[in-house]
C-alpha cells in the first residue's frame, strides 16, 4: 500500500504551534526577524508544522535546509544548502564577507573562522530579504554539521532587526548543543480526541472502532504512527517496542516482494545523503540495475520519491531502508558512489564513501581521510577533521600511525570544545606503549580536558606526568609542559591550587638552555619572595625566548599585574587585541577584550571598560560561549552601585561553585573589597580582603592589600593592617614602578600617620594611568588632613579627588569625597550626568563608535551583528539622547576618543 501524504490545510491539534509560528512570520514580515526551535521525537509532526510555516509566510521567499546523519562530518554541508539559493546577492557583499563565504564552500582560498562566516551569511541573508520576507526552514537539525550549527545559532541571535525567519526541527533525544538557547518549544503527542480526528482524515478506509482505538492507543498521539502502525502491526496485539521502532518496522514492510534491484536502488539511494540524481542514476547504472523497473518499483512504495532531488518520505524511511540492507549491500553502494563522485569537485565525499565501503583496514583510504582531514581543518571544520582522523584510524594497520592519528583526532575534538568526544578517542591510547612521547602527549591532552570539565581537578595530574615523561628526551619541552598546566588553570579560572603543585613538580626540571625563565621566576618568587625574583620576572615577561606573552598570554598578564605594572600590562593587551583581530581568533580576542576592559577599569575609564566589555560579551553571543566574567567585577567595583554589583557577585558566586573555578571566587572578593571600602563600610570590607589575600593568588592577592590596610586602620585592627603592609612593601619596592610605590606610600601613611607618606604618594602617582589610585591617595591625605584640623590644606586635595572620581564615575568614592568636602564647610559640586548612565554598554559601544567616524557597515562587522541592527540601535540611543544624527554625537565631549 503506498503511503499517503500528510493533508494539508489546518494542524489537527496544533493551535499553540501553529500562533507561535504565525506569530514568527508576522513579526518577519514587519521586519522583526526570529527563530523557534520545535523539539519533538520522530513522527510527532514536525515537519508538518515546518509545512505550517511554509503556508503561513505567504509573499515570502522559502529557502529548505535538511540535516542529514550520513552528512553530519562534513563542515559547513547544511549552511551551503541555506545560501545556495540566494548566492545571486553574494555580489552585494563587501569582499571581506564574500571571500570567509567562499571559503567555507571551498572555492575560494583561506580559513574561515566561523563568526565571520556568520557574519557573511548574514550579510547574504539580509540582501536577499530586501526583496521579499525570507523563511529558512531547517529540518532535521540535531544532524547539521557542527560548522552549520554554530552559523546557524548566529543567525538566529542576530536576524531581529531583518525581514528573516528561521523554523528549526530537532529530533528528540538530543544531546545538548548550540541551538539550546534559542526561544522554542515542544511538540508533544496529540490528544485522543485530536488522534481519532487525525486518523480518520488519514485513512480511505471505515476501519473498525476497536481497531481504531487499539492503533490511537499504541500511536501514543504520534501522528506518523497513526499513519504507519496499521502496516506495523496495528492490527495484532501490542507489542513493547517504542513507537520509533515500530515505525521503522512499518517502513521495512514496505520492502517486502521488492525486486533485488529495486532493492539496492532504495539500497544506494539511501546511502547518498545528498539526493543528487547525479550521483544515483551513475551508481545504478554501474551497478546494472534496470531504472525504469526498479525505480517504478521503489516509487510505489511511497517510501521514496525521485525528481530533481530524491527525497524520502521521511528520515526514518531512509533509516529503515539503510538498515534492512545487508553489510555487503551498504558496502557496494557506498563504493559505487564513491567511483561515481568527482575526486576534484568532491574530495571529502568521495573519501568518506570510500571509508564506509571499507570492511577491513584500508591504508590507502586512511591516507585519503587525513587529506580530507587537512581540507576540513583549513576550511574551520575541526569537527569534520575530528571524524575524518577517527575513521583514519580505525583503517590503519601500522599501530605506530594509528595512535598518531588517534591522538589528532582527539585534539582536532577538544579544539571544538567536545571534551567528551576527546576523552573517547583518548582511552584507545592506553599511555603504556614504547613511545613516551606520544604517551606525553596524550597526557597532555587528558590534562587539558580535565582542565575544561567542571568539577574535574585531574588537570595538573596528567600534565605534569606529561612533563615528567618529556623530561629525558625533551627538557625545553618538558618545561613549557609546567608552563601549559599553569597557563590553563589562568585561562579556566582554576590556577588556585594549581600553582603550588606545577612548582613542586618542576623542582627537579632540567634548567632551561637559555637563562632562567618563567618557571624558574614563579619558583624564586614562591620560595624567596619578591625581592629576588622580580628581576626574574622581567626577563621572563622579555626572556630570550620572545616575549611571554606570545606564548601564555594569561601568565604574563598576571605577572605584569603582580609587579604593579600598568605600562606594561598595557603592552601585553595591545599585543592580544591586535593578534586577535588579525587571526580572528575568538579565544585571543576575548581575552584580548577582557583584559582591555580589566586595565581600563583598573585606570578608571569606565566608558572604555564598557565598551571592552560589550564586545567581548558580542563575541560570546556569537559563539554561544558564556561571557567572561571577571572584568566585569572590577568594572561593578569601580563603579561603586551597591545593589548592581552584589546582583553581579551573586551571579560570579553562584557560577563559580557549580564551574568550581576557585579563582573567580578570589576576584569577587577583591572586588567587594573595593566596593565596601568605597561606600566606607570597612567591616565588609576588611572581610572580603582577607579572604582574597588568603591563597595568595597572583594579582588579586597583591591588589587586595591595601584594600585590607584601608580597611583593618578603619576598624582599628592595626596588627593586620601592619602585617599586610609589610607584605605590600616587600612587593612594590621589588617591583620599583612609581604606581606600586605610590599606593604603598598612600596605605603606609594610614598605618603611620606621617604626612610625608601622604606626599610621597601623591608625588609618585602624579603620572600613573591608574587614576582611582591617583585620586584615593589625594582622598586620603585630604581626610587625613581635615582630621588633622588643617581644613585649608585638606580642601585642595579633596577637591582633585572628587573632580578625579566623580568625572570618572567612580561613585563611591565620588560620595566619600563630597562628603568629606562637605565637613569643611564647602559643597562639592554635583557630576552632571554622563551618557553612559543613560545607555546599555552595547549602545554606548556602539555610540562612541559611531562618533568616531565608523559606519554602520563597520561597527556591525565589530559587533557581529548585521547593519539594520546597527541602525535600530542608534535609533534607541538618538532617542534616549534626544539627538537627530549621528553628527550629533560626535559633538557629545563624553563620547569622543579622548574621553
Amino acid at each position: 500500500m503506498r503511503t499517503p501524504a500528510p493533508p494539508r490545510g489546518p494542524l489537527v491539534g496544533r493551535r499553540h504551534e501553529s500562533d507561535r509560528i504565525e506569530e514568527l512570520t508576522g513579526s518577519a514580515r514587519a521586519g522583526r526577524g526570529g527563530a523557534l526551535v520545535l523539539r519533538g521525537e520522530a513522527g510527532i509532526g514536525k515537519s508538518a508544522l515546518l509545512d505550517h510555516a511554509r503556508d503561513a509566510a505567504s509573499g515570502f521567499r522559502v529557502v529548505h535546509v535538511s540535516g542529514s546523519q550520513y552528512e553530519a562530518e562534513l563542515p559547513f554541508a547544511a549552511l551551503h544548502q541555506l545560501c545556495l539559493p540566494v548566492l545571486g546577492h553574494l555580489d552585494q557583499l563587501p569582499a571581506q564577507h564574500r571571500e570567509p563565504l567562499l571559503a567555507a564552500f571551498g572555492t575560494a582560498t583561506g580559513t574561515p573562522d566561523v563568526f565571520r562566516v556568520g557574519l557573511a551569511a548574514l550579510g547574504l541573508l539580509a540582501a536577499a530579504a530586501r526583496e521579499r520576507p525570507l523563511l529558512c526552514l531547517v529540518e532535521d537539525a540535531q544532524w547539521l554539521d557542527s560548522a552549520s550549527t554554530r552559523v546557524l545559532a548566529f543567525l538566529a541571535r542576530r536576524v531581529a532587526a531583518e525581514p528573516v525567519a528561521l523554523v528549526f526541527g530537532v529530533r528528540l533525544p538530543c544531546p545538548a548543543g548550540e541551538l539550546d538557547d534559542l526561544p522554542g518549544l515542544t511538540v508533544e503527542g496529540l490528544a485522543d480526541a485530536d488522534a481519532r480526528t487525525l486518523l480518520a482524515s488519514l485513512s480511505h478506509e471505515v476501519l473498525d472502532e476497536q481497531v481504531r482505538e487499539r492503533i490511537v492507543a499504541e500511536a501514543r498521539g504520534n501522528p506518523l504512527a497513526l499513519l504507519a502502525l496499521p502496516r506495523a502491526g496495528g492490527f495484532a496485539p501490542p507489542d513493547a517496542s517504542s513507537v520509533t521502532t515500530r515505525v521503522e518496522l512499518g517502513f521495512r514492510e514496505a520492502l517486502a516482494g521488492l525486486s533485488a534491484g529495486a532493492r539496492r536502488l532504495l539500497t544506494v539511494a539511501s546511502a547518498d545523503p545528498t539526493g543528487d540524481p547525479g550521483l544515483l542514476w551513475p551508481a545504478a547504472q554501474r551497478l546494472g540495475i534496470d531504472l525504469p523497473t526498479a525505480g517504478a518499483a521503489a516509487s510505489a512504495t511511497g517510501l521514496v520519491e525521485f525528481g530533481t532531488r530524491i527525497r524520502f518520505y521521511h528520515p526514518l524511511a531512509r533509516t529503515a531502508v539503510y538498515r534492512s540492507a545487508e553489510a555487503d549491500e551498504r558496502r557496494l553502494a557506498h563504493r559505487t558512489l564513491a567511483e561515481v563522485t568527482d575526486p576534484v569537485v568532491d574530495p571529502d565525499r568521495r573519501a568518506w564513501h570510500r571509508a564506509q565501503a571499507s570492511a577491513g583496514p584500508d591504508d590507502g583510504v586512511a591516507d585519503e581521510l587525513e587529506r580530507s582531514a587537512s581540507r576540513a581543518e583549513a576550511r574551520g571544520g575541526a569537527v569534520a577533521a575530528a571524524a575524518f582522523l577517527e575513521r583514519a584510524a580505525e583503517l590503519t594497520l601500522d599501530a605506530d600511525r594509528r595512535v598518531g592519528r588517534t591522538l589528532a583526532a582527539a585534539r582536532a575534538a577538544l579544539s571544538t570544545g567536545d571534551a567528551d568526544r576527546a576523552a573517547r578517542l583518548l582511552t584507545a591510547v592506553d599511555g603504556s606503549g614504547p613511545d613516551e612521547l606520544r604517551n606525553a602527549e596524550a597526557d597532555l591532552l587528558r590534562g587539558q580536558i580535565a582542565f575544561v570539565r567542571p568539577g574535574d581537578g585531574d588537570g595538573p595530574v596528567f600534565m605534569l606526568r606529561a612533563a615528567r615523561r618529556l623530561a629525558p628526551l625533551d627538557p625545553a619541552r618538558s618545561r613549557e609542559s609546567y608552563l601549559e598546566a599553569l597557563e590553563m588553570g589562568l585561562l579556566v579560572g582554576r590556577a588556585s591550587g594549581v600553582m603550588d603543585t606545577v612548582l613542586a613538580a618542576a623542582q627537579d626540571s632540567a634548567p632551561p638552555p637559555h637563562g632562567p625563565d618563567a618557571l624558574d621566576a614563579l619558583t624564586v618568587l614562591a620560595a624567596q619572595g619578591h625581592r629576588a625574583a622580580v628581576p626574574l620576572v622581567r626577563e621572563a615577561l622579555d626572556g630570550a625566548g620572545g616575549a611571554l606573552w606570545t606564548r601564555h598570554p594569561a601568565l604574563a598578564v598576571t605577572l605584569a599585574a603582580e609587579l604593579w605594572d600598568p605600562h606594561t600590562h598595557a603592552t601585553i593587551i595591545e599585543w592580544l587585541m591586535k593578534n586577535g583581530r588579525e587571526s580572528g581568533s575568538p579565544l585571543v580576542l576575548r581575552l584580548g577584550l577582557a583584559q582591555a576592559a580589566s586595565g581600563a577599569a583598573l585606570a578608571g575609564d569606565l566608558d572604555r571598560a564598557m565598551a571592552a566589555i560589550a564586545e567581548e560579551e558580542a563575541i560570546a553571543d556569537a559563539t554561544g560561549a558564556p561571557s567572561i566574567t571577571y572584568h566585569r567585577l572590577q568594572l561593578a567595583a569601580m563603579r561603586g552601585r551597591r545593589e548592581e554589583a552584589f546582583a553581579l557577585f551573586g551571579t560570579a558566586t553562584a557560577a563559580a561553585a557549580t564551574q568550581g573555578v576557585g579563582q573567580l571566587v578570589a576576584n569577587v572578593h577583591w572586588a567587594g573589597a573595593v566596593l565596601h571600602n568605597g561606600l566606607a563600610d570597612y567591616r565588609a570590607a576588611l572581610a572580603e580582603a582577607r579572604r582574597a589575600v588568603a591563597h595568595g593568588d597572583l594579582f588579586i592577592a597583591g591588589f587586595s592589600l591595601p584594600e585590607l590596610v584601608e580597611a583593618a586602620v578603619r576598624c582599628g585592627e592595626r596588627e593586620a593592617a601592619a602585617e599586610a603592609l609589610a607584605s605590600l612593601t616587600e612587593r612594590t619596592r621589588a617591583s620599583g614602578t612609581a604606581t606600586g610605590l605610590g599606593v604603598a606610600a598612600y596605605v603606609r601613611g594610614l598605618v603611620s600617620g606621617a604626612e610625608d607618606d601622604y606626599r610621597e604618594a601623591v608625588e609618585l602617582l602624579a603620572d600613573s594611568p591608574l587614576l582611582p589610585y591617583r585620586a584615593r591617595a589625594h582622598l586620603l591625605y585630604g581626610e587625613w588632613l581635615r582630621r588633622e584640623g588643617r581644613r585649608r590644606d585638606c580642601r585642595p586635595h579633596l577637591r582633585t579627588a572628587h573632580a578625579l572620581l566623580s568625572g570618572a564615575g567612580l561613585e563611591a568614592f565620588a560620595r566619600r569625597a563630597a562628603d568629606e568636602l562637605r565637613a569643611t564647610g564647602e559643597t562639592a559640586r554635583s557630576r552632571s550626568g554622563h551618557t553612559r548612565d543613560r545607555l546599555t554598554m552595547q549602545e554606548l559601544h556602539i555610540a562612541r563608535l559611531v562618533a568616531t567616524g565608523a559606519t554602520s557597515n563597520e561597527v556591525a562587522a565589530r559587533l557581529f551583528i548585521s547593519p539594520r541592527t546597527v541602525d535600530a540601535h542608534l535609533r534607541n540611543i538618538f532617542r534616549k539622547l534626544g539627538l537627530t544624527s549621528r553628527r550629533q554625537l560626535k559633538d557629545l565631549p563624553d563620547l569622543s576618543p579622548s574621553a
